[in-house]
Parts: structure tokens; C-alpha cells; sequence
């Protein structure tokens, strides 16, 4: 069974900034909205850098010359628009040199109330053979997650697929365990919290967040 890390299971900075994303006194703070997902991207970026492929390096110093390790290949950072760009951010301000893909998917919603996910546009390099991060802010029912990662796949298959979500519902974890095309994945996650509404919105979660990083939407 695939990986999965949640990483405010243990005390740290990561709990923080997570209680600042949704205190909604914080949140009317646009701009400190979306510096605290980018935060959260680059602590993500760290721990998933653990497990990826490293090799030795002689580097010149003005003294000598010192064996490093340096990463053997660069990922490629995916992420669902809009809402997740302050995240995307963050993990590419640590792997500064990664290649980067989008997909815009949205949700489209029926009279009913149900809604559709809709992908309209991708843009991606090859995905054969290199490590992938594909991220989210929220993994609601993680219907949106499945499918923008069989679109990608279009692109290639990865070498191993880094699936991230500041915040995550029950439902959503288990839709991914369920849907996914195959179990090269690891999951990473700050929280999974317990309920899903019938709108799809986590709770307590945090609200709407394109709307919180960037402003209301028609």
C-alpha cells in the first residue's frame, strides 16, 4: 500500500503556519494567505527531498576540494490551478531548477448540485522517468487530484509521484487509495480532518482557497 505522510502529526512550524491558514482573522490577510502556503510548500519540499535519488559531487572550494551530495535529478512540479499556486511556489523555491507543469481543472456544478471535474488545459514537459510532485491545497473528494493525474499521464509515466495537500478530508484519502491508476505514489499531507460537507468543502478545513490567496470568482 502506498505511503502516506502526515506531517502534523508531530510538532512543528508546519502546525503553525496550518493554524494561521485557518484562523479567518489571519485569513483576510490575503498576502499572508498565500506566504503561509508557500511556507508550508517549502517544508513539504524538504521532507519529500529525503526520499529522493542523491549522488556525490567533488566541489572547489577556495581551500580544497569537498565530496557533497547533490540531487541526482530534478522533479517536476505539477499543480491544479488556481488555487494552488502560492503552494507550487514554495516547492519550487526549493528545487529551483525543476521543470514545471499546470492543469486547470475545476469544478462544474449541476442544477442539482452535484458537479462534474472538468480539465481544460495542460501543460506539461515529459514526465518518463523523473520524479513528480503534483500538489493541492485542499484534497476534498480527491476526484479532482485522479483525474488531473491521468491527464498528466498523457505526458509519460513518472518515476514515483509525490502527491501534496495541505489539507486533506478522510474521503478524499481513501478516494485516492481507491482511484489512483497505479500505487507508485506517496501521499503527504499537513492534516486530514473528518468531515466533508455536501458541497465538498472540508470541515473544519479552511474555506475556499483561490478565493482566500487571489479573491472571489463569478
Amino acid at each position: 500500500m502506498p505511503t502516506i505522510h502526515k506531517l502534523g502529526s508531530t510538532s512543528s512550524l508546519m502546525n503553525h503556519y496550518i493554524a494561521e491558514l485557518r484562523d479567518e482573522s489571519i485569513q483576510r490577510d490575503s498576502l499572508r494567505f498565500r506566504r503561509n502556503m508557500e511556507r508550508v510548500g517549502e517544508i513539504f519540499a524538504y521532507e519529500i527531498s529525503k526520499t529522493l535519488h542523491w549522488q556525490k559531487k567533488e566541489v572547489t572550494t577556495t581551500l580544497g576540494v569537498a565530496s557533497c551530495e547533490v540531487l541526482a535529478q530534478q522533479p517536476v512540479i505539477a499543480t491544479i490551478l488556481r488555487a494552488g499556486l502560492p503552494l507550487h511556489q514554495g516547492l519550487l523555491n526549493a528545487y529551483d531548477k525543476a521543470e514545471n507543469a499546470f492543469v486547470s481543472a475545476y469544478r462544474k456544478h449541476r442544477k442539482d448540485g452535484r458537479f462534474d471535474i472538468k480539465v481544460e488545459y495542460v501543460s506539461s514537459p515529459s514526465l518518463t522517468d523523473k520524479p513528480l510532485i503534483i500538489s493541492d491545497p485542499m484534497l476534498a473528494t480527491g476526484a479532482s487530484m485522479v483525474l488531473s493525474y491521468k491527464e498528466l499521464l498523457m505526458k509519460g509515466r513518472p518515476l514515483h509521484t509525490h502527491i501534496v495537500a495541505i489539507l486533506a478530508s478522510n474521503q478524499g484519502v481513501e478516494y485516492i487509495r481507491k482511484n489512483m491508476p497505479n500505487n507508485d505514489y506517496t501521499l503527504w499531507v499537513g492534516a486530514v480532518d473528518d468531515e466533508l460537507t455536501a458541497k465538498a468543502y472540508i470541515v473544519p478545513g479552511l474555506g475556499d482557497a483561490g478565493d482566500l490567496a487571489f479573491g472571489s470568482k463569478l
